[in-house]
């Protein structure tokens, strides 16, 4: 059917309402079944080929390959038989001939069929399309884009005058086909509101579009990919007919899909759980090593311990087999399922080996990385990868690829850094984003310690890179006039580097930007605050003025973001009431679409604000969701996985303490019993010396009790008991927690929850506890809402609650044994 549809594209243009005389060429195209017979009639009738013929026969040609599964291709055969060069020759001769539609049906079948971009042959087809483009029908237009897309002209000149003509006619655009296709192409170049009415465009166009067309969909996810936006009801929308397409994916498309998910941070828990069943259904007929390599980098992370066991024990079957991107493939899978088995990974990382001459610079960094995660052990090995990633690295001009192997190579050891390699950084680090600054000084603050050289040059020649690293810091943020590009850099970044030198002035940035902040950017604004812990009241009122004003506008799924820092950071804005109550009253419409781990993850942060939404409350403690939770939590990852379960426990516990009305049982006895058994029995100097001082406040060691377990499992750093005149009262029982020397506890297993002494009439229980900088915002003393909630439910419990700031602890005024007692005094005995 496909050949006889490619020799009738061919036949319109010959049929022109009657009849005709016959053409024998086109009759014996017609009949072909195999590229031998098109190569035979090629030969018999060079001198009788016209511009239809000669596109006929290459259109068969590619239509013979897309007909096969990629193993069974044929590509390289058929480019090196000598009629093909006859095709190649005559095309190029006519393109002159071509009408338009034939002119890029041309072009595409021959890149298909891997003619080179630089063959002359290509170029001249480009160079005559660009002649044409104004002309192009947009089904011709977006089969061009494809093609400058696959020669890796996405930011040409070229395609810049595609982008503008999209723009232009893009209310005329009405297949989503043929849209998606453009909209991949030219992501690269949109502007953001070309970006927000292709997007518009697409979601109208979708509601038309066959369902089956999976592809479509796909594409439309891969553009919100390559813009680097979240459009969450595009995303849910594509979903949905991807998902109705599941039962007839194939697993490279399933990880396909799954990996633009990824990048989207879209954790769809209905895809996940379905994806992973139909991969498993496809176990048993991915027997050939191309299939079963992407059936196990799909599969692998969300798989069953069993179903993971046995995918490990067919790839080490078929490893010989693995081309060096399908041994890769494979070793990331491997870290990221953090994989032990040992034989496996000697395996692939012999397959590795074997093929590093033919690795990118990207795929070296790529393995780099993947072994060393795994924690494999082959210095050899290892040896050629960071010798392969400073030559890449030395001959490297662009910023991103500079940072992204500089970044690998500070993971391996070294005893001195090459000077190509501070000399490379030097020389693109003017260029660099914020995150790509972040990164290099990670790397060279890593190397200055690492190295065992303290030769002053060498010092010296780290000590200016690092400060060039933060002069190009600065002078990036204080020239940014866009607060999007800025949010957008801050992303990602983290660590040392830039809370010490760039996050105060980030904020005086973002400060600077303030009338920028809109509904669109609001919630990503605080996300970034959240994740830096910096108290910024200005920044905040206004993200809590424009949420209030455009809740409408933030799709429900965001209010999580939007609300964190005020939870985490415990700063009630002016409207703190009006801005809880609308982004409730936004998202409980859509309680049931949630993903259920967000929705545990929503409920907590609204828990330490000391907020408790009877609906929500009620769907996330009802017996259907929890089972569809666990369901879910085996589709993620681990550290995702544990930090849902402890949010779900933390929600249960203060639930249960502050909202016993909505009758929700405490069903985490065990699991708690299970933390505090893993529980780091480590005690900090400051803990010890707060401990051995409030033996001789009180009287005694006797009179004190140490990392004391309460009801519910909060574990109070001290307790100590005071009668009714405020006198230490000494307990009956030792505590389950010992001091012992250089720092350490040992725990009574017998008893994990302390039983409590009944209390004299009029006495009362007093909790200690020590907090550390992670208890306040890193810019003030400002306590967060987590440190909050804990006193608050220590109140509950019956505890008059004591805490000890660091810097109060720390600060000069304490200085001497006799000012610390004091104090202790002060706060006990009031």
């Amino acid at each position: 059917m496909f050949r006889l549809r490619s020799v009738n594209s061919c036949l319109r243009r010959l049929l022109h309402g009657g009849a005709v005389n016959r053409d024998q060429v086109l009759e014996q195209l017609r009949v072909c079944a195999a590229e031998e017979q098109v190569f035979d009639v090629v030969g018999k009738n060079k001198a009788k080929l016209t511009v239809d013929h000669v596109n006929c026969a290459v259109g068969l040609l590619w239509q013979f390959q897309k007909e096969r599964p990629q193993l069974l291709r044929t590509v390289d055969l058929t480019r090196s038989h000598p009629q093909f060069l006859t095709l190649r020759v005559l095309a190029e001769n006519k393109i002159a001939h071509m009408d338009d539609f034939m002119l890029i049906d041309m072009l595409y079948a021959f890149l298909r069929l891997n003619v080179e971009p630089h063959d002359s042959l290509v170029q001249q087809l480009v160079s005559e399309a660009w002649l044409r483009v104004d002309r192009f029908p947009m089904r011709s237009l977006s089969k061009f884009a494809v093609c400058l897309h696959d020669q890796h002209l996405s930011h040409s000149p070229l395609m810049g005058h595609i982008t503008h003509i999209v723009d232009q006619k893009l209310s005329s655009i009405d297949e989503a086909r043929v849209l998606t296709a453009l909209m991949t192409s030219v992501s690269s170049l949109v502007s953001p509101r070309l970006r927000d009415a292709l997007i518009s465009r697409a979601d109208q166009l979708l509601d038309t579009t066959d369902p089956s067309h999976f592809n479509v969909p796909r594409r439309m996810v891969q553009f919100l990919r390559n813009v680097k936006y979240v459009h969450r009801p595009l995303l849910e929308k594509c979903n949905e007919v991807i998902l109705r397409n599941i039962p007839t994916l194939d697993a490279e498309n399933i990880g396909i899909i799954l990996g633009l998910y990824q990048s989207l941070q879209f954790n769809n828990c209905d895809f996940r759980l379905a994806a992973r069943q139909r991969l498993t259904e496809l176990i048993d007929s991915s027997t050939d090593h191309v299939s079963f390599i992407k059936l196990f980098v799909a599969l692998a992370p969300m798989a069953s311990p069993e179903i993971r066991e046995g995918l490990e024990n067919t790839a080490l079957l078929l490893a010989d087999e693995f081309n060096g991107q399908q041994a890769l493939a494979v070793a990331e899978a491997l870290e990221e399922i953090q994989s032990r088995n040992l034989s496996l990974q000697n395996k692939i990382a012999s397959v590795i080996q074997r093929n590093l001459h033919v690795y990118k610079s990207v795929e070296v960094a790529r393995a780099t990385q993947a072994l060393f995660l795994l924690q494999h052990q082959n210095p050899k090995l290892f040896t050629k990868l960071r010798n392969s990633l400073v030559d890449f690295l030395e001959r490297s001009v662009f910023p991103y690829e500079v940072t992204m192997l500089t970044r690998v190579l500070s993971m391996l050891p070294c005893p001195r850094l090459e000077d190509g390699v501070i000399s490379r950084v030097d020389a693109v680090v003017e260029q660099c984003s914020l995150s790509e600054l972040s990164t290099l000084s990670f790397a060279v603050a890593k190397w200055v310690r690492n190295d065992p050289s303290y030769r002053h040059d060498t010092r010296s020649k780290y000590v200016r890179l690092l400060q060039t690293l933060n002069r190009c810091g600065h002078e990036r943020l204080q020239t940014a006039d866009q607060l999007d590009l800025v949010l957008e850099e801050l992303k990602f970044i983290s660590g040392e580097w830039f809370e010490e030198m760039l996050l105060e002035e980030t904020m005086v940035t973002l400060q600077r930007l303030m009338d920028q902040i809109n509904w669109s950017n609001a919630p990503e604004l605080a996300f970034f605050l959240t994740r830096t812990h910096h108290l910024c009241p200005p920044l905040m009122d206004r993200i809590a003025s424009v949420a209030i004003e455009h809740i409408d506008k933030i799709h429900h799924s965001a209010m999580y973001a939007t609300l964190l820092p005020f939870s985490v950071l415990n700063y009630d804005p002016v409207q703190a009431d009006e801005l809880y109550d609308a982004c409730i009253k936004r998202f409980t419409p859509h309680i049931s679409s949630f993903e259920p781990h967000l929705l545990v993850l929503q409920a907590y942060s609204l828990a330490v604000a000391d907020r408790f939404p009877e609906e929500l409350i009620k769907e996330i403690f009802s017996v259907d969701f929890l089972g569809k939770l666990d369901t879910q939590l085996e589709t993620l990852s681990n550290a995702l996985n544990m930090r849902t379960r402890l949010r779900l426990m933390e929600l249960n516990r203060a639930v249960c303490l502050e909202c016993p009305e909505f009758q929700v049982p405490w069903f985490h006895e065990r699991y708690c019993q299970q933390l505090q058994r893993r529980r780091n029995g480590s005690v900090s100097p400051v803990q010890q010396q707060i401990h051995k001082m409030l033996g001789e406040v009180l009287g005694g060691i006797n009179c004190i009790q140490i990392a004391v377990v309460t009801p519910y499992f909060y574990t109070v750093d001290f307790e100590c008991k005071l009668d009714k005149h405020s006198r230490p009262l000494p307990y009956s029982e030792p505590s389950t927690m010992q001091m012992l020397d250089r720092g350490t506890v040992h725990w009574d297993t017998s008893s994990l929850e302390n039983s409590r002494d009944e209390l004299p009439p009029g006495a009362q229980r007093v909790a200690v506890d020590f907090l550390d900088s992670r208890s306040f915002c890193k810019n003030s003393p400002h306590m967060k809402g987590e440190a909050l909630m804990r006193k608050r439910h220590l109140e509950i419990l019956g505890y008059r609650v004591i805490q000890i700031p660091h810097f109060e602890w720390n600060s000069m005024e304490l200085s001497t044994h006799d000012a610390w007692k004091g104090y202790l005094k002060k706060k006990i005995f009031r």
